[in-house]
């Protein structure tokens, strides 16, 4: 019997090894991180995997397709250290109301999530283009919630983006706080925070808390908490 037992268990693992050849390159966790790969759990994995020098070139191959401008920022010591940063410009054809300085996932990660995910969704939910993102910035010297005694925030290093409203291209501004509580706006806002767990680690709204009614809070720390 425990013959039987050790067979079968090589036979599933045999099984599962030679499953990992036929993957798409996608859903395959050991293939590294192209542009082109969808969102999902696997390309979120794999932005939090990304060496420095990885991270580097495929934001430099998006600054090439136009997804994103940036520039390098010199890494700085202080209270908040900041290393691998680079200064957002716009993700292309959207603007920003203001530059922000971003970790290179967390700018890689923005640039994949706004022309795969929210420009699209944009269009549908509202028939108009997405022209420009309102932010309330990315980094901050701080503890969650400014709470002395707290761990840190994302916003520490340069890993998290608060965004508070978006401009479309029939001249629509529609605010995070105002539009989730919209009839034709709710919805669209709702799948365009949905859409983040592909690519952040956490995306918070109006409803995980009332210090995020005014904004989407789009960061980098944990495993795809979406609310």
């Amino acid at each position: 019997m425990k013959g039987k037992t050790l067979l079968t268990v090589l036979i599933l693992i045999a099984v599962a090894t030679v499953g990992y050849h036929w993957l798409p390159p996608y859903y395959n966790p050991f293939i590294p991180l192209t542009l082109d790969d969808p969102p999902g759990r696997i390309t979120q994995y794999k932005l939090r995997r990304l060496t420095p020098e990885a991270c580097t070139s495929l934001l430099s191959q998006a600054n090439q397709r136009a997804l994103i401008r940036s520039q390098p920022v010199a890494d700085s010591g202080g209270a908040c250290p900041l290393n691998n940063v680079v200064r957002v410009r716009d993700f292309g054809p959207v603007s920003l109301n203001s530059s922000f300085l971003a970790s290179c996932p967390l700018a890689l990660g923005s640039a994949l999530y706004i022309h795969q995910q929210a420009r699209p969704l944009t269009k549908r939910f509202m028939g108009s283009d997405l022209t420009r993102i309102d932010h309330l910035g990315s980094f901050a010297c701080r503890n969650i919630y400014h709470r002395p005694d707290a761990r840190r925030s994302e916003h520490a290093t340069a890993e998290a983006l608060d965004i508070a409203a978006f401009r479309l291209a029939n001249g629509d501004r529609v605010t995070v706080l105002n539009g989730w509580k919209g009839a034709k706006t709710q919805p669209w806002l709702k799948a365009m925070l949905a859409a983040s767990c592909g690519y952040y680690g956490n995306g918070l709204g109006p409803e995980y808390n009332a210090a995020h009614a005014n904004h989407f809070h789009l960061g980098m720390r944990g495993f795809g908490l979406c609310r």
